[in-house]
Parts: C-alpha cells; structure tokens; sequence
C-alpha cells in the first residue's frame, strides 16, 4: 500500500514534524569545543597495584569536586609510594560551569588514552589535567609538550609584524594580569591568548609565555593559526582575515547549535507543508471518487 492510500503513516509524520518544529524534542547540538582533545601525553612506564588504582580515582574525584569552584586546583592522595599528585586549571575565560564541565571529561579520557600508566597529562581546549606518581622524573617548565601550526599561509605582506605585536601585547597582559597569569587580546584581525599553571609568579609566567611565543614564531612562521603548549604555560593564535567576532573562541557552540536549529526549522516546516499538500490530495481524491 503507498503512502498516499494509508493515511495513518502520513498523520504520524504530520504529529512527528510538528513536535519537532514546536520544540517538543531537543534541538540538536554540537558538543562543546572546550572538551575537545588537542593532545595527549602518557607515561611508558604502568603500575599494576590495585592500590594505585584506587589512590588515582580519589584523586580524580577531588579534582572533579573542586572544579565547582575555582579555575586551579593541585593535590596529592594517597600516602608514602602510592601517592599520586595530580592538578587542574581552566582557560582563564571560562565560566566556572563550563570550567567543571571541561574537568568532568579528564578522568575517562584518561583511562582510555592512557590506562595504568603511572602519569600522564590530558589537555583539552578548555582546561587540562595530569598526574604522576610519587618520585616521577620532573621535567623543565618550558619544555615543548605539543605544537600544531595551520597549513593556511597568511597572504601578503606585513602579516608577521601584525602577529608579533599581538604576542608583545598579550605578553604585557601577562604581565600585568590579575586573572591567575591569564591573558587574552585582539588585535588588527589576531586573536592571542596565553596562560600559566597556577603555581607560577607573575615573572616566571612571563618568560614562560614568551618561551612560548618564540617557539610559535620560529615553528608556524606565516600559519594563520598556532598552539604550543610548554610543561607550564601554553599559548596560541589565529587571524581572522575578516575580522574577529565576538568571543571567536569560544562562540563556536554557541553558532553551531543555532544553525543546526535553524537548520531542523526549516526542514520541518517544509516537510510540514508537503504532507499538508498531499493529505490535502488524498482527501480532494476521496472527495471525487477517484480511489
């Protein structure tokens, strides 16, 4: 039997684009840029003691309790060697729900990227979180953990100019920042934002950052877009050829989900009027006598 002869398929489509177009289902959304993973790091070296196992998960529920309420947050578990250190810290510009969104995700990435390793870090857009084990080799606060650089060249000249002057005018922010060693600034098109671990001075944050920037110009050149994370600050920028938007970062959802609303609109409602028309039909024929 086709759909036009069976009424029942077309009255359920008809009720089904109408709950739809009212909003009586969610509107689709596009999961969150802050919990997008830019980079993993994990230690060779694993542990097989369950007592490890259990000290990581207190650990990772005191981390998890604190991102309610500030931005970075370090601790210890455990006692003697089956202690396990582990810290938080959220991009400066996030609200404090989103902060604890963002640290919700870091406990299971971490068991699935890096199992029973005995530390590891997990950094997503938003915010990071690592851990190690009692006695876990330290490493220099400006060593280069991950760098990507866009492949899109910026055209014409005077764009390396441009860009450097935003990464002094962020550096200066650093410098003069009461938001946790956290600065970000746009400028002629650039968006830089840079940020300490919350256990720096304002002095070490800076050179840390300009380690950073250094490295961003040396390793991107004319990229439009770059991110290098050192142990203990990370930096990154992106040009917007024509011009920045409001909150460029971190407005992506926001856009994104409203297109897809207005996206799941339209076809509803065109949807909608198509089976009107061809209930319309069915009826006109019945009418007629044409069936």
């Amino acid at each position: 039997m086709s759909l036009i002869n069976n009424p029942f398929p077309l009255i359920f489509l008809t009720l089904l684009l109408l709950l739809i177009s009212f909003g009586f289902f969610p509107a689709c959304k596009s999961a969150s840029d802050n919990t997008n993973l830019v980079y993993k790091g994990c230690a060779n070296q694993t542990f097989s003691d369950p007592a490890y196992t259990q000290t990581l998960s207190a650990l990772f529920d005191s981390l998890i309790s604190q991102s309610t309420k500030t931005k970075y947050f370090k601790t210890t578990s455990g006692g003697g060697q089956t202690s396990i250190t582990g810290l938080f810290q959220c991009r400066g510009d996030l609200s404090q729900n989103d902060c604890a969104k963002c640290v919700s995700k870091i406990p299971e990435m971490a068991t699935q990227l890096c199992g029973n390793t005995v530390a590891g870090r997990i950094q997503l857009m938003g915010c990071y979180g690592l851990y190690e084990v009692s006695g876990f080799p330290q490493v220099s606060g400006y060593q280069m953990l991950f760098k990507t650089c866009s492949r899109s060249q910026a055209a014409g000249s005077g764009f390396e100019e441009r860009r450097d002057t935003a990464f002094s005018t962020m550096e200066n922010g650093i410098l003069s920042s009461n938001n946790g060693g956290f600065s970000a600034i746009s400028y002629q098109s650039l968006y830089v934002l840079g940020q300490c671990e919350g256990t720096l001075s304002s002095g070490d944050c800076a050179n840390c950052v300009k380690s950073a920037v250094q490295q961003a110009q040396v390793e991107c050149g004319s990229s439009i877009s770059g991110q290098v994370y050192l142990h203990k600050c990370y930096m990154s920028y992106a040009y917007y050829p024509n011009g920045i938007s409001k909150k460029s970062f971190s407005g992506t959802k926001q856009n994104t989900g409203k297109t897809i609303a207005i996206v799941v609109g339209g076809v509803a409602a065109v949807g909608f009027a198509f089976i009107c028309l061809m209930c319309l039909r069915n009826l006109l024929k019945k009418r007629d006598g044409k069936y």
